[in-house]
Order: C-alpha cells, then sequence, then structure tokens
C-alpha cells in the first residue's frame, strides 16, 4: 500500500521510539522532544557501506576509522527517512581528522554519497598529497564554507543541523555558522547545479584511515512544514561565480573588514552567512587610531572569542612594532599593513589617503622612488602576514597609476613580499594592485587574499573586483593565503 512521506516518516519515528532501548541520558533527550537514533551499544538501524569495517561502537560512541566508507541510518523498517527536522550529534575529532554529517541522502555502496548534502567534521586536517581541505567544521560543504575551526580536537562538542525547507541552519556548540536559504529555482545553465532539499537519511563519513571520529548521541526531532519569510536568494552572476569558488575549494574569505561607522559585528556575521564570505574582523592598532596599547589590542581579541571570524591586527604607522608586545601580536589570526603611513626625509609624516598630509614635491620619480623603498623596507623587516591597500597612491597622482608603477617598481616590491612570506591582497574598495600588477606577482609566486577595507556597513559586500581578477588570473586555492593553516609571521618571531 502507498503510503504519504508524511505518514512513512511518522511511521519510521514510532518504529524507532518503540525499537530502541536507551540509557538515561538518551530517554532525557526523548524528553525534550527528540527520538535517538543510536542505542549507544550497538549499530542496530544503520547500514554500512564499502568497508563495514571502519566503524565500531567504542565506549557508547559510534567510532569511524579506517578505510574510506559511510554508515547509512536506516532505521528499524529500513526506510527511514526526513525532510524538516533538528539533528544533534556530538562529536570528537582526533587531531588531523576529517569527516563529515550527511542528511537528505540515501544509501549507496561505495564512494562519497551522490544525493543530500554534507556538513564538514574538519578542525585540523593537513595537507593530503596535493589536496589541503580549507572548509572547516560546520560548513554545508562547498556552500557556505566556513574557514575557521570552532570546536577544539580531541574534545567532544555538539553538531546541530536544522531543516526547514528552503532554509538550513547549522550550529557547532550553539553558534550558528551557517544560515542559508536555498535557491528558488535551478542555477542557470552552466553553473555548478546543487543537490535540492527533499527528504532522505542520515549518514556519518570515515574519510580516510588516518582520520578517527567519534559520534555519539545522535537524535532527531522532526519539525513541522512551516512557511520561511526568508526571500529566496537572488541567483546573478556572482551568486553563481561564488558557489562555484566555494565548490572548488577556493577560499571565500575577506581579511580587511572593520567594525566602524556603527557596523555591528552582529551585522557584519548576517552579511557573511548571507553572502558566503567569511570575514576576517580587524582593529586599527597604532599612534593615533583607536587601539594604542596592548591592553586595547587584547580586549578587541577577546570580545571576538568563540565567533565565525578570523580576528586580525591591522598595523598602523611604523612605530606598532614598538607599541604592541610580540605576545599581543601573536595572539591575532593574522597581522597586516600598508605603505601609506610614513616618515618622509623632511621629518612629516606621511597620511597618504589624506590629501592634505600628502607632500609629493617637484619630483614625482623621485617620491615614487621613495615609496617603494619605504613598502619594500616594511614587507622586510615588519613581521605581518599580509600587504593591504596595496600600490595606494595619493589622490593628487593618482591617474598617473600605470604610468608611474614601472614594472621595475613593481617587481622590487614583489619580490620583497615573496621573500618575507607576506601575501597580497586584492583590494576591493580601491580597485588595487592592478592587474597588470598581480599578474606579475602570480608569475613570482605571491600569494593573495581578498580585502575591502570598509569605513562601515554600506561599503562593504562588493567583491566584484577581486572575484574579476581571481578569474582573470585563475587564481586557485594554491595561491591564497588562509589563516591558521601556518603561524603567522608574529607568532614566528
Amino acid at each position: 500500500m502507498n503510503r504519504s512521506p508524511l505518514r512513512r516518516e511518522l511511521l519510521s519515528v514510532v518504529l524507532l521510539a518503540l525499537s530502541l532501548a536507551v540509557s538515561a541520558s538518551y530517554g532525557r533527550a526523548a524528553d525534550e522532544g527528540y527520538v535517538p537514533l543510536f542505542d549507544g551499544t550497538s549499530l542496530a538501524g544503520w547500514r554500512a557501506s564499502e568497508n563495514p569495517a571502519s566503524f565500531r561502537v567504542v565506549d557508547g560512541a559510534i567510532a569511524c576509522d579506517g578505510p574510506r566508507a559511510h554508515l547509512f541510518y536506516v532505521g528499524p523498517d529500513g526506510q527511514a527517512a526526513f525532510e524538516n527536522f533538528e539533528a544533534v550529534a556530538e562529536v570528537k575529532a582526533r587531531a588531523g581528522a576529517n569527516s563529515g554529517f550527511y542528511f537528505h541522502t540515501a544509501y549507496q555502496e561505495k564512494d562519497w554519497p551522490a544525493q543530500g548534502f554534507e556538513v564538514q567534521v574538519n578542525n585540523s586536517q593537513k595537507q593530503h598529497g596535493d589536496y589541503l581541505e580549507l572548509k572547516k567544521t560546520g560548513s554545508l560543504y562547498g556552500i557556505r564554507n566556513v574557514y575557521r575551526a570552532l570546536a577544539p580536537d580531541d574534545e567532544w562538542f555538539t553538531l546541530r543541523v536544522t531543516v526547514r525547507k528552503p532554509r538550513v541552519e547549522v550550529r557547532v556548540d550553539d553558534t550558528l555558522v551557517v544560515d542559508w536559504t536555498e535557491p528558488a529555482a535551478p542555477l542557470p545553465e552552466g553553473a555548478p547545479q546543487l543537490n535540492r532539499l527533499g527528504r532522505g537519511t542520515f549518514a556519518l563519513q570515515c574519510h580516510d584511515p588516518e582520520s578517527q571520529v567519534a559520534y555519539r548521541n545522535l537524535r532527531v526531532r522532526p519539525l513541522p512544514a512551516t512557511p520561511d519569510p526568508t526571500p529566496p536568494p537572488v541567483v546573478d552572476e556572482r551568486y553563481a561565480r561564488m558557489l562555484e569558488l566555494g565548490r572548488a575549494n577556493f577560499p571565500l574569505v575577506d581579511l580587511h573588514a572593520h567594525l566602524k561607522a556603527g557596523f555591528s559585528v552582529e551585522q557584519a556575521l548576517a552579511l557573511s552567512r548571507s553572502s558566503g564570505m567569511f570575514l576576517g574582523l580587524a582593529v586599527n592598532c597604532g599612534k593615533g587610531f583607536p587601539i594604542e596599547t596592548d591592553q586595547g589590542a587584547l580586549a578587541f581579541f577577546e570580545s571576538m572569542k568563540g565567533m565565525p571570524v578570523f580576528v586580525g591586527m591591522q598595523a598602523e604607522g611604523r612605530e606598532w612594532v614598538t607599541m604592541f608586545s610580540k605576545q599581543t601580536r601573536a595572539s591575532f589570526d593574522y597581522v597586516f599593513t600598508d605603505s601609506m603611513t610614513w616618515t618622509n626625509p623632511a621629518g612629516r609624516r606621511m597620511r597618504l589617503w589624506i590629501p592634505e598630509k600628502v607632500e609629493i614635491g617637484p619630483d614625482e620619480q623621485a617620491f615614487m622612488e621613495l615609496l617603494v623603498s619605504k613598502t619594500v623596507g616594511i614587507l622586510e623587516t615588519e613581521p605581518i602576514d599580509v600587504y593591504v591597500n596595496p600600490t595606494f597612491l595619493p589622490a593628487v597622482i593618482a591617474a598617473k597609476y600605470d604610468a608611474l608603477w614601472t614594472e621595475e617598481r613593481m617587481g622590487r616590491v614583489i619580490d620583497a613580499a615573496v621573500k618575507s612570506g607576506v601575501a597580497i591582497e586584492i583590494n576591493a574598495r580601491y580597485k588595487l594592485p592592478s592587474e597588470r600588477f598581480l599578474r606579475l606577482a602570480k608569475a613570482k609566486g605571491a600569494k593573495f587574499t581578498f580585502g575591502t577595507n570598509n569605513a562601515g556597513a554600506s561599503d562593504l559586500g562588493d567583491w566584484s573586483y577581486p572575484l574579476a581578477m581571481q578569474k582573470a588570473l585563475d587564481l586557485k586555492w594554491q595561491d591564497m593565503f588562509v589563516p591558521g593553516h601556518q603561524p603567522s609571521r608574529a607568532q614566528r618571531e
């Protein structure tokens, strides 16, 4: 007899609730409206593919340890499927491990599940062969990626996945890291197509023999279908392009965002979740800027703890190295600076973005030689990770950019950056540096980042220039700098 999807789902839940004998902790979950998916002692209701021995029950948890395999929840009747739900699992990942929690999927004999969606579990996996997985724990894999790990290795954390079609939310220890609404229609022809939210079951991934991950207290709470007031995203060229890059492991990260002019961290997080661009929030530290002491810098860093962002120090002026201790600088995920503030031979403090603070003099070529010399010195001697606002020129000579930034001058700056391991920002606000500069930098082996340097909320969110340069230069994930995969330069002092 044919049953409706809702009746089948209710029947699956009823059978599951009747068949599982659970401990007090599982009973407590059921009292809260959740139904346990795992009885804590056996793999009853689960079916493994490819390499079944990669899964076993150890100390009340499902241990994933061995060759690639996937463990599918099939339920007591073998027909388990869920549509709208809240699923919760406690997870512990060993150092260097990779795994995944799938939903709306279906059993298959081998290979990666073709149906449904994966929520990533990866706190610290290193490069495997020629591939480094940049997507961290909580990522809705390839759709909304998280690039900073919020969960510690070797400790239990909670992964919570909520689906109310067309909306998916992912939380790591109650921190919302993904809030994605499915487009109303398939993506345009030629764009990477998404699996559609539908119905399906859950699966756990054993990624490789070096990845050891445990899951316990897995439970689900079916949810009624409810209207979602969130409008579907506009599927334009940028949406499709960013989706394509995210799926290709390209890090969609803006490391040069500021909380200024009333722009709050809550607004920043909402923008990040809706756009798919992960953010690095930086604070200006230096003489005459909001932060001038170690205490102020550390207070900002502490205020960002536990949030799904990178935390950066923007080093201002040339005095910053003596104003902030090594310990404070090393606390941040990354440190960056520009060559827009320095003192000329006459003792005048130059601030290149403020016309009245600039003194070009009668010889533009001499000014350029001084600027290049100052920039090279900064790159070679200051403990920074990223050179931002690169090749910026004062307004009075900005129109002569192409003539003043000769290939020889560009080469000197690029060589200093490459030698010192400093990444070069592709700046959205100023549309700098030029494509010519970037092509030369790529040929010399430079690393890059995206950055905006916003003045508030209104000028953060247009990444047209960085995305255009990525496409023009065919930049891959290997060309990009992402904090956390190696110690920052400040941490290596």
